[in-house]
């Protein structure tokens, strides 16, 4: 019974290889139809992208983007990576500045810039040494944003060159269903997946 099925099914299988015109390969005694145009159009799958992709961000930044073609997101990396450098090299310009000051208060000088004119200062140890610790902290999150923008560049590269290679079809469609059930009255919720053969 199944070989009478295979035959009639060659028979139409080789009856719309003559009516469509399209290339056929003979494999033993049965026929493949296989459509060329269909099959240049796609690209190989290369299983080593993502990982080339993630080595080249953590070499590089945005080196892994410009190697998935997604030159906009360079800018994007650089300004977030270089921000944090900016904030780090600041907070530790404001973090010398206030623990210079307090050693020479602790020294006994009292020409500080925190002094002022006054024989009283206008910032005194106390607010000295908070500053110098949000400073610090400061600093300490500036090192943490910039690290964030050179992980997220390396997880992006490699997540972007796995979904590079992902198949998604024009013959693919999802769509919401909403059916009415005619014996209990019910509104039915569902999904239904579409896919075109052509």
């Amino acid at each position: 019974m199944k070989l009478n099925t295979l035959y009639i099914l060659a028979f139409f299988l080789s009856l719309s290889v003559v009516a469509q015109k399209k290339d056929t390969i003979a494999i033993g005694s049965g026929r493949v139809v296989v459509e060329m145009d269909t099959l240049a159009n796609k690209t190989p799958y290369d299983p080593l992208a993502p990982s080339r992709a993630a080595f080249y961000s953590a070499v590089l930044p945005g080196l892994g983007q410009a190697y998935n073609k997604k030159y906009w997101k360079i800018p994007i990396i650089y300004a977030g990576m270089a921000t944090g450098v900016y904030f780090y090299i600041q907070n530790d310009k404001d973090y010398d500045r206030f623990r210079d000051a307090y050693k020479r208060r602790l020294a006994g000088f009292t020409d500080d810039e925190f002094w002022g004119e006054g024989v009283n200062p206008i910032i005194s140890n106390d607010r000295l040494i908070d500053a110098q610790k949000s400073a610090q902290r400061n600093k300490d999150l500036s090192i943490v944003v910039t690290l964030v923008f050179y992980l997220v560049n390396i997880i992006d590269a490699n997540v972007d060159a796995h979904l590079k290679q992902f198949n998604v079809s024009d013959e693919l469609s999802l769509e919401p269903t909403i059916e009415l059930n005619p014996i209990h009255i019910e509104t039915n919720y569902g999904m239904s997946l579409k896919y075109t053969f052509n």
